[in-house]
């Protein structure tokens, strides 16, 4: 594959623990950065890697304890083979 839009094609190596360095050029066209999540969509046979935007704790925390309706034994039961 060449590269598109003129940008230049970047390269990285699989490491023995299936671990990839990401280009300089990369991380920055995607903003990030040490200790951020990326997200790898798959789509026929191609990889799309984007940058996940970091959780806002406190949002989950204020909206967790309205969730406990769906952790009952019969959800379990119910829904545990999905």
């Amino acid at each position: 594959m060449g590269a598109r839009h003129g940008a230049a094609v970047q390269i990285s190596r699989v490491s023995s623990k299936g671990q990839v360095t990401l280009p300089k050029r990369v991380r920055e066209a995607i903003g990030v950065g040490p200790g951020d999540a990326v997200a790898y969509d798959l789509s026929r046979g191609l990889v799309t890697l984007r940058r996940l935007e970091p959780i806002d704790l406190a949002f989950h925390a204020a909206v967790e304890s309205t969730l406990a309706e769906w952790g009952s034994k019969e959800d379990d039961e119910a829904y545990g083979d999905l």
